[in-house]
């Protein structure tokens, strides 16, 4: 019967060799596996040699040494793979040593019961199969694992490459985007300050003639005080200086509305500076409305409009960021008369354009409303009007973005709104509404 246990040991070293296989640890244990190997047979040769009445030395011995390898292989870290199998082997040693303790003390019941002891034998012998099997039902099931976690490794790393390349592409397509959208921007800040020239050249022509004018009343009126200080005539040169006087604080007047004109147009083309400023809203809606216009008229002599201003005056100064805030007036104004001015081509003379703007508190709210009679818009395409590049005009008329930009001012600028009121053919009112405070 100790046949089974060198056995058992034999087959436990050739099943780690072969388990050790292409492994780092390989080449470490080769050696040692392959003297394990033939040690084994050897002792199992030499122990297999009946000894007469001490058949039990050759049984304790065959369950020693398997015992030995055993719990040698256990204590390996390098074998750490190989303990459940290690497991299988116990039973195995158990009977052996109660197989050759049962021979050592009653001989006569061990041979009375031989049969007992032979089943029990082969039973963990083959319950070692049983179990070296299963191990390697689940080697082969962890290998098949393994492989596919390989493959998902690589399809994963594969994924990650082509996930990393299209962020990069992303990245650069946002940036190029955000570029596109800073030129279109700077773009359509340059369109509408093209739009102001004309308006401002109009606006500031006013107040220089006047200045011009003054200036020419003025020196006349040094020549004669000049003429009446030789006279010695004082009373009429303190007449004559109280008419420069005046002159002066005319010129001074409306050399301040040039300067303020001149400054709203640098105000205009600059850059937001992203700080809200208490502004006068009637004033900076009468300013752009009138520069809009002339800016208009310009381009078309034969085109007149009536302008309604109907301004709340206990408006007070609302924080706004008025550049901005100046660019949506404007856009709006640009629209409301483009709008009027192709009716009127269309309409003929009976038709009289008119363009409003009005400011109002409304519930704690400040609100400016643009109107016009002009063409009106479509119900088809209301929902689309402030979308970006979305435009009615003609091509090369429009950009499609000066809505769209008023209405990011407004509502991401401004915390506010844009609500639009319109019937086509009739009239287009578009209503901001920022709230205050």
């Amino acid at each position: 019967m100790q046949f089974f246990y060198y056995l058992a040991a034999f087959l436990l070293i050739n099943r780690l060799g072969k388990s050790l296989k292409f492994t780092p640890q390989s080449l470490k244990w080769k050696t040692m596996i392959s003297y394990g190997q033939w040690g084994i047979l050897i002792v199992g040769i030499l122990f297999s040699v009946e000894l007469g009445g001490f058949t039990w030395v050759n049984t304790l011995s065959g369950s020693a040494v398997l015992l030995g390898l055993v719990l040698f292989i256990d204590k390996e870290d390098d074998f750490k793979h190989f303990k459940s199998y290690l497991f299988a082997h116990y039973p195995l040693i158990a009977v052996g040593f109660i197989t050759g303790i049962t021979q050592l003390i009653s001989i006569d019941f061990y041979e009375k019961n031989d049969e007992y002891f032979v089943i029990a034998t082969v039973a963990a012998f083959i319950w070692i199969f049983g179990r070296w099997a299963a191990s390697k039902k689940q080697r082969e099931e962890i290998r098949i694992v393994g492989a596919r976690n390989a493959e998902l490794d690589i399809l994963v790393a594969q994924r990650t490459q082509e996930l990393t390349k299209q962020k990069d592409e992303l990245e650069k397509t946002v940036s190029l985007l955000q570029t596109t959208q800073e030129q279109l921007i700077q773009s359509e800040k340059l369109a509408s300050l093209g739009e102001l020239t004309a308006g401002i050249a109009h606006e500031i022509q006013n107040p220089l003639n006047f200045v011009n004018n003054f200036s020419e009343v003025s020196v006349e009126l040094l020549d004669e005080m000049e003429q009446e200080l030789n006279d010695g005539n004082t009373e009429e040169v303190i007449a004559i200086a109280n008419d420069i006087k005046q002159n002066l604080q005319k010129i001074r007047h409306h050399g301040q509305r040039a300067d303020g004109i001149v400054k709203s147009m640098l105000q205009h083309s600059r850059a937001s500076t992203g700080q809200k400023e208490p502004t006068d809203i009637n004033a900076l809606a009468d300013e752009y409305f009138r520069l809009s216009y002339h800016g208009l008229r310009a381009k078309d002599k034969s085109f007149n409009a009536e302008l309604v201003t109907n301004f709340d005056v206990t408006l007070p100064k609302v924080n706004v960021l008025q550049q901005d805030l100046g660019r949506v007036l404007l856009n709006l104004y640009n629209n409301a008369f483009y709008a009027v001015q192709q009716r009127q081509k269309a309409a003929g003379s009976d038709y009289r354009p008119e363009v409003k703007v009005s400011t109002a508190l409304v519930h704690k709210s400040l609100q400016i409303t643009v109107e016009d009679n002009g063409t009106g818009i479509p119900e088809s395409v209301k929902d689309k009007i402030l979308q970006p590049f979305f435009t009615t005009k003609p091509t090369g008329e429009g950009t499609g973005l000066g809505l769209s930009l008023s209405y990011d001012i407004v509502a991401k600028g401004h915390g506010g709104k844009i609500d639009i009121d319109s019937k086509e053919g009739e009239y287009t009112k578009f209503i901001i509404t920022l709230p205050i405070g």
